[in-house]
């Protein structure tokens, strides 16, 4: 197993990728999916794990955090994540990226707090995503608009499926200022 695979991902400071390593014989697959130890510095003692399953053509987001962390394994099927960076002190402030993740890509995805992440559905999916935070009653879920130009994510769907809340979320120029990363 590896003792310490979390890696950089350039585009946006904080982001890390873990490359996951499946061993397989004729019984089917196992692999290691997380280890608190990867993290360095993280605090995951109130770790709580979430599911979400999605259909096609569905995108979550985007979404972020002041309290939470995130680290999100696709377990079935493929989504694209889009990311953007809206910490003001970051050297990455307002990048945006996208990256392809699934059952056939393995690997987790660490994103840190400050940071804006969703997802599209490009396939029926499930990603299963643990938090270092116990869900809050919504007080620390923020969210801008997922076709934000300043962002310019290609989500790869045209016309996604959203949620009334991710409808409504303001774009970056318009987050208040008391909901801005700092």
């Amino acid at each position: 197993m590896n003792p310490s695979p979390a890696q950089p991902f350039a585009a946006i400071q904080g982001v890390q990728t873990v490359p996951l390593q499946p061993f397989g014989d004729e019984r089917g697959r196992f692999m290691e999916t997380f280890r608190k130890e990867w993290f360095p510095g993280v605090n995951w003692e109130r770790l709580q794990s979430n599911r979400s399953d999605s259909s096609a053509g569905v995108l979550r987001g985007l979404h972020y955090h002041f309290k939470q962390i995130d680290y999100w394994l696709a377990l079935r099927g493929r989504i694209r994540v889009g990311l953007v960076d809206l910490r003001r002190s970051s050297p990455t402030y307002l990048n945006a990226a996208s990256l392809n993740m699934g059952e056939d890509n393995p690997f987790g995805l660490f994103i840190p707090e400050g940071v804006a992440h969703g997802f599209a559905a490009l396939t029926d999916c499930t990603l299963m995503y643990i938090v270092n935070n116990y869900y809050d009653g919504g007080a620390d879920e923020f969210g801008i608009a997922w076709n934000d130009p300043a962002a310019n994510i290609d989500w790869g769907i045209a016309t996604p499926a959203l949620s009334q809340r991710d409808q409504a979320n303001p774009l970056i120029a318009d987050i208040p200022p008391a909901h801005q990363p700092s």
